[in-house]
């Protein structure tokens, strides 16, 4: 019944920015950390962002200082402003909630289908 929905992705230019956007939707009650992975062809997935309901965010030391990773409590939409866009970060990026559905059920991770960033000029 949870559904994550990325978009925003696309074709962009070294040096360029993207900002993606992951919608949610269906029973959400308490998310308890939203996080960013990608995974490029032949690669494992590696996590990106993550952003706690409380506590400091967290980013892979390959994009320190050029990602970061918000959150729209009303929209229920997540975010990862990405700049200065190297042509490594080419990948199919998925959006990640670990979260309740209810204050009856555990934690659980649910992913997006994830979209696609292609960095070249």
């Amino acid at each position: 019944q949870v559904q994550l929905v990325e978009s925003g992705g696309g074709l962009v230019q070294p040096g360029g920015s993207l900002r993606l956007s992951c919608a949610a939707s269906g029973e959400i009650f308490t998310i308890n950390t939203m996080s960013w992975y990608r995974q490029a062809p032949g690669q494992e997935r590696e996590l990106v962002a993550s952003m706690p309901n409380r506590g400091r965010t967290e980013y892979a030391d390959s994009v320190q200082g050029r990602f970061f990773i918000s959150r729209d409590r009303v929209k229920n939409t997540g975010y990862l402003q990405m700049t200065s866009l190297r042509p490594e970060d080419t990948a199919v990026y998925y959006c990640n909630l670990n979260m309740r559905r209810s204050p009856w059920t555990e934690l659980y991770d649910y992913w997006g289908q994830g979209t696609q960033v292609t960095v070249s000029s």
